[in-house]
């Protein structure tokens, strides 16, 4: 169950264009992940810009890193992911599930920490 001041720092890191698009880039490659530069060519975000949001997203805990070779390899986090919708979701809708039901239920499916969302 992740803690509300994990919910506000991941919040945090996706409140901007860039992170954002970033993560959802990360969301989408999937558990393979994306080396640094392949990420800075799909963004077109300039290398110390885009170093500052990996670093931003790793503090928050929705990426992680690995180092295959020479390349740092970039993943999303998708039990982070997870949480994180799970606890937004989690007193949804004053219990009627039809207005949010659908993403509460993906949620706490953790299709995308099973199946990769790629």
């Amino acid at each position: 169950m992740m803690e509300q001041t994990d919910a506000v720092a991941a919040l945090s890191a996706l409140a901007h264009a860039g992170r954002l698009e970033v993560f959802r880039l990360l969301v989408k490659a999937g558990h393979a992940g994306m080396a640094a530069g392949k990420i800075a060519e799909a963004t077109g975000t300039l290398p110390n810009t885009l170093s500052a949001s990996l670093n931003i997203l790793t503090h928050a805990g929705l990426i992680h890193s690995r180092r295959e070779g020479r390349s740092v390899i970039y993943s999303a986090d998708f039990e982070a992911m997870s949480g994180l919708l799970t606890f937004l979701m989690e007193d949804c809708c004053s219990g009627e599930p039809a207005i949010c039901g659908p993403v509460a239920d993906l949620a706490r499916a953790g299709t995308c920490a099973t199946e990769g969302c790629a």
